[in-house]
């Protein structure tokens, strides 16, 4: 179900969570990967149901998050008012499933304990973990959820601001950290005039916007969210990149290794992007709370 919006307002350490989770720098063998591919059967419909789902109690789905967790992607600190990107989405997978509100029970478990190898108390979990191939060989994870698209921001005031369209940066100076897809992005999908500026880390970048030296920065959107809030006095995101094309880095739901139940989450977030319930989500909690998507 999906629930009222409401002003966001991202805290210093909402931000910082996000980028902790969501961006945290991944080896060569923890590339983003495809999130199909943790589904491999399309469950039968009777097979999916409270009555007939091994959940941990039952008749109850179970749902876990971060302690604290954070705007844009839960309101006040509080899943279960439905309000943030991901608490809407496990709403809206319960509900999927032919769960109530009141069957919901949301529980709280730390990022890392949540990849980590092991039963777990939790159906499922939600907090911004991107599917790799290195985390599945502790975890199981549904199909996405969220596609983690590239995001220009900049300081209010700056050249930029305001841009609607990709073809409004053509002529922007633009920064992003050396060997990332925020890099490929510039070159690939901005294809700006002037070369990009690359930077050993993200800090060096936020250093060279706040000095003027370039107008903006691409990095992924949880970062985009950290960087305005956290690192910029004035910061502001421009918008977001549209996809490229095949397959985008993914958030999935996160389950036990061998879980009983990782077919009929990821059937259920399969009727979600197909229904353009995800993509409804989206537009409430992100892309009306500061991050348009640009043409």
């Amino acid at each position: 179900m999906l629930k009222t919006s409401r002003p966001l307002a991202v805290a210093a350490l909402a931000t910082a969570a996000i980028a902790l989770t969501a961006c945290a720098p991944t080896d060569e063998a923890d590339t983003g990967t495809d999130a199909t591919e943790s589904a491999t059967e399309t469950p039968a419909a009777d097979e999916c149901t409270p009555d007939s789902m091994e959940t941990i109690t039952p008749g109850t789905l179970t749902i876990a998050t971060d302690e604290p967790a954070f705007e844009p992607w839960v309101v006040d600190n509080d899943p279960t008012n439905g309000q943030g990107y991901e608490s809407a989405v496990g709403y809206a997978i319960a509900e999927q499933l032919g769960y109530t509100d009141d069957q919901v029970n949301w529980v709280r478990v730390p990022f890392n304990k949540v990849v980590q190898p092991g039963p777990k108390d939790f159906d499922f979990d939600l907090n911004q973990v991107s599917i790799t191939e290195a985390r599945r060989k502790a975890v199981d994870f549904s199909s996405g959820y969220f596609d983690v698209v590239q995001s220009v921001i900049t300081n209010k005031g700056s050249a930029i601001d305001g841009a609607t369209s990709v073809a409004e940066l053509a002529d922007a100076k633009l920064g992003a950290q050396v060997g990332t897809t925020s890099y490929t992005a510039i070159t690939d999908q901005i294809q700006p005039s002037q070369d990009p500026h690359v930077f050993d880390t993200n800090d060096q970048a936020v250093q060279a916007l706040n000095n003027g030296q370039i107008d903006g920065i691409v990095v992924d959107l949880p970062t985009a969210y950290y960087m305005t809030a956290v690192q910029l006095d004035d910061g502001v995101i421009v918008g977001q990149l549209p996809l490229p094309e095949g397959e985008p880095e993914q958030f999935g739901a996160v389950l036990s290794k061998g879980s009983p139940l990782t077919d009929c989450v990821s059937s259920a977030v399969d009727a979600l992007r197909e229904d353009g319930i995800l993509d409804q989500i989206n537009q409430e909690w992100l892309a009306q709370q500061g991050a348009p998507e640009l043409s």
